[in-house]
């Protein structure tokens, strides 16, 4: 059995054993073990993401050195050097409970070494501004490194700092912001200085990062409302056409009727010598007078619809209508109406 298997196989011991909270079920221990050793196997196989995070869930699960130590040796694998030199630090302060089984003890032991190793591998930085009344000056100037603010307290200062490429920027209100990209080796030491100028005449103020306000929220863009027209103008103006329609049906009606009127008359004029209708001609008077009746009706009603449908369509107020309007006068045998659609 190698040697990362076996630590592995001993961790799993040690949690079977440790001193645990009384919450903590069987199936945490068994699930803590588990991880714990799937972080063991991921060490090994140089997987440090997959490492830190099985020994990170396991130690949430049951608290013990030995999973810190695994976390750190994951830490220094993904090149975290300042996080993994404190979780080092916190298995140095929280030490060994009592009656805790042997693993716990060397845990806290190798977590010593490991650190005095780590130490001096930890680059750091040391960030100095200038040009804000003053080269030692720094009120009012906010400092990121990689983003992150750096407190005034630490200007001036050695800061470790993992290994790589880092970003420094400084910025002022009323001054340029300076910036410095710089990458740095393990156990290197840099010194910067980030030097601010007065803004250029008409540029545009830097917000710094403790009064930069929040992102405008832009609502989702609407469409207008349909324009709808207003009822009383669509319905006025149908209103006047339907009116319309009538009285020229009506007209047509009277002047058919008058027509045919007329016609009787003459044929009465042959059949009623000196004004005397004979019983054979009554059918011929009763039509005659019927046609009369109806032209006289005819013209009336449709000389008022006519007059009250122009009156109502223009003074309908101006709206656009979403279908023309037609109407057709219609007549037939015993009937005569109007067809239209809207």
């Amino acid at each position: 059995m190698n040697r990362p298997l076996l630590a592995a196989l001993l961790l799993g011991l040690s949690l079977a054993s440790a001193p645990v909270s009384a919450q903590t079920s069987d199936a945490d221990r068994a699930t803590a073990r588990a991880l714990a050793i799937e972080g063991q196997d991921a060490l090994e196989k140089s997987d440090f993401p997959t490492a830190a995070d099985r020994f990170t869930r396991a130690d949430a699960l049951i608290h013990a050195p030995t999973l810190l130590l695994g976390l750190a040796h994951a830490q220094v694998g993904l090149g975290k050097l300042v996080t993994a030199q404190e979780t080092y630090n916190r298995i140095l302060r929280e030490g060994v409970p009592p009656g805790s089984p042997p693993a716990f003890a060397k845990a806290v032991k190798d977590a010593a070494r490991e650190l005095d190793a780590l130490a001096p591998r930890i680059p750091t930085v040391t960030i100095k501004v200038s040009g804000v009344s003053g080269v030692s000056d720094v009120s009012g100037v906010s400092v990121t490194l990689d983003g992150a603010p750096v407190p005034a307290a630490a200007l001036g200062a050695k800061r470790p700092v993992d290994p790589g490429k880092h970003l420094i920027r400084a910025v002022a209100p009323g001054l340029s912001p300076s910036e410095i990209s710089l990458t740095l080796k393990e156990g290197k030491h840099e010194t910067l200085t980030l030097e601010l100028k007065p803004a250029a005449a008409g540029a545009p103020p830097v917000a710094t990062p403790s009064d930069t306000p929040p992102p405008a929220v832009t609502p989702p863009a609407t469409s207008p409302p349909p324009a709808v027209a207003k009822p009383g103008s669509s319905t006025q103006k149908v209103l006047g056409i339907a009116a319309l329609g009538l009285g020229g049906a009506g007209l047509i009606l009277g002047g058919v009727t008058g027509v045919l009127a007329l016609g009787k008359h003459k044929q009465l004029k042959d059949d009623c010598p000196g004004g005397v209708c004979p019983a054979s001609a009554q059918s011929a008077l009763d039509s005659y007078h019927l046609m009369g009746t109806l032209s006289t009706v005819g013209f009336i009603v449709g000389g008022v619809g006519a007059a009250g449908g122009a009156v109502l369509f223009l003074t309908a107020p101006s709206a656009k209508p979403a279908r023309e309007a037609t109407l057709v006068p219609v007549l037939g045998a015993g009937y005569v109406g109007v067809q239209g659609t809207f």
